[in-house]
């Protein structure tokens, strides 16, 4: 609990309490009021009593094609922020591949199978499996953060890349063409394109401008594809060079720039599709959905002054933002979805073949299971120490954890203790907007602490948000 992140709190009849200070949080359970619920996210439930009348949040979501910021705020406090990593294309590698083998091995069958074509009708609404995901990790949070805090509202960025108008600026004439949408929606590609770097120099702290890569006075096109994002500086000197001419001593960078250009943005493709099914996800949960565009993102953002990153982006999503917020010190939650396993029985070689053993049905050993994040304190032999990560069972009972550096093998389950079981998700902490203010100690005040005091008489009284 040394990060900044609110501390959730349930009553004792596990509903929802105002989340509370890991200082005041730890006071809480170093008296035996409280015992800890969850680990990730850290929560804690009361022993004794209720809270009447807790204040009202609202989660803020920034949806993004492989990253997506999540961020849980009070009138004026950030109480709890988060970044969640999609599994989106790793789900649509997996399903290639599974393509590749079904139909190797049809072939070398060599049996007549009857063409079928309409027997396969897909649900109104459907998208594949790789998009599908990134809905659910949402959906999933959303849902854990409504039973772990008193949420009221939710707010979504409802970002678009016109593709159309992106790949063919003329469509509406010339006028249109050089219009302020126009060119917002052709930056804000470039920006992602481009990952906010300079193609020449690599520079990320600069002013950007649109740099045609092949001169416009020297036969180049208005086209998207003919734009890269460059500093002020580099495209000076660039000027109206051609970029082999520019690039004569940086071949590498010029080949790399030239291929990048070209490639479709396929994250922009994947935030347009997904959008209105995760809206209308959203809305079946019953609670009110706040719709926000990326430019009131980007203007509310740099309204505060806060440095870019997802869950910054999700704090200042909709019209609902307050005109101040310190999030000096906030270290988010980074949670990574990892999946539940694999159904495949037999693990094959790069020709289809099958090259281990049916895997076992049994997925838990000496009450473990793949996935868990255990502490392992070891006693004796080699491997003396302590390690917390995500653990691999085996029948054995030998486990391997994956900790933040590296896989330490061979860990016997005797030694292992579970802090979280598990669901799909690994977790670690991002670093702080301002490292130093991170790292002071949190003070608790006696005035914070004074409704805590008497643990058996907390009826009707309200946790105070920090």
């Amino acid at each position: 609990m040394s990060n900044r992140n609110a501390v959730f709190v349930l009553d004792s009849s596990r509903n929802p309490c105002n989340p509370v200070h890991p200082a005041v949080a730890r006071k809480m359970l170093s008296q035996g009021i409280a015992a800890v619920f969850r680990q990730y996210p850290f929560s804690i439930i009361l022993k004794e009593g209720k809270c009447d009348n807790p204040k009202q949040l609202r989660i803020k979501i920034d949806p993004g094609a492989r990253f997506t910021g999540l961020a849980l705020v009070s009138d004026t406090n950030i109480v709890w922020a988060a970044e969640l990593e999609h599994r989106g294309f790793a789900i649509r590698d997996s399903l290639t591949i599974r393509l590749q083998q079904r139909r190797s091995r049809r072939q070398r069958k060599t049996r007549y199978r009857k063409p079928r074509f309409l027997n396969r009708r897909r649900q109104d609404g459907w998208l594949p499996p790789s998009l599908m995901s990134r809905v659910y990790n949402i959906q999933t949070w959303v849902n854990r953060l409504c039973k772990l805090a008193p949420v009221f509202a939710i707010s979504q960025e409802l970002v678009k890349f016109d593709m159309q108008k992106i790949v063919n600026p003329e469509v509406n004439g010339i006028e249109y063409q050089h219009g302020e949408l126009w060119g917002y929606e052709v930056k804000q590609y470039l920006l992602e394109k481009f990952n906010h770097t300079c193609v020449y120099c690599g520079a990320t702290d600069k002013p950007f401008n649109l740099d045609h890569f092949h001169p416009k006075s020297k036969g180049g096109s208005d086209q998207v594809s003919n734009f890269v994002l460059s500093c002020v500086d580099c495209n000076q000197a660039k000027s109206n060079k051609l970029p082999a001419e520019f690039l004569s001593d940086r071949p590498d960078i010029f080949a790399k720039i030239d291929k990048q250009r070209k490639q479709p943005l396929a994250d922009a493709a994947a935030v347009n599709t997904t959008r209105w099914k995760l809206k209308q996800v959203l809305e079946s949960l019953g609670l009110p959905v706040e719709l926000g565009s990326g430019g009131l993102t980007k203007y509310n953002r740099q309204r505060l002054g806060i440095q870019k990153s997802h869950w910054a982006d999700a704090v200042c999503v909709g019209h609902s933002t307050p005109n101040s917020f310190n999030i000096t010190g906030y270290q988010p939650l980074i949670i990574k979805a990892m999946g539940r396993g694999s159904r495949q029985m037999v693990n094959p070689d790069k020709y289809g073949f099958p090259r281990t053993k049916p895997k076992l049905r049994q997925k838990a050993f000496y009450g473990f299971q793949t996935g868990d994040i255990v502490k392992a304190v070891v006693t004796k032999g080699k491997k003396v120490g302590t390690y917390v990560g995500r653990i691999a069972v085996r029948k054995t009972g030998s486990f391997n954890i994956k900790t933040k550096t590296d896989t330490v093998q061979g860990i016997s389950h005797k030694y292992c203790r579970i802090l979280h079981k598990s669901d799909g998700y690994t977790y670690s902490f991002g670093e702080a907007l301002n490292q130093k203010s991170s790292q002071l100690k949190p003070k608790v005040t006696e005035t914070k602490l004074k409704e805590f005091q008497e643990f058996k008489g907390f009826q009707g009284e309200q946790l105070s948000l920090f």
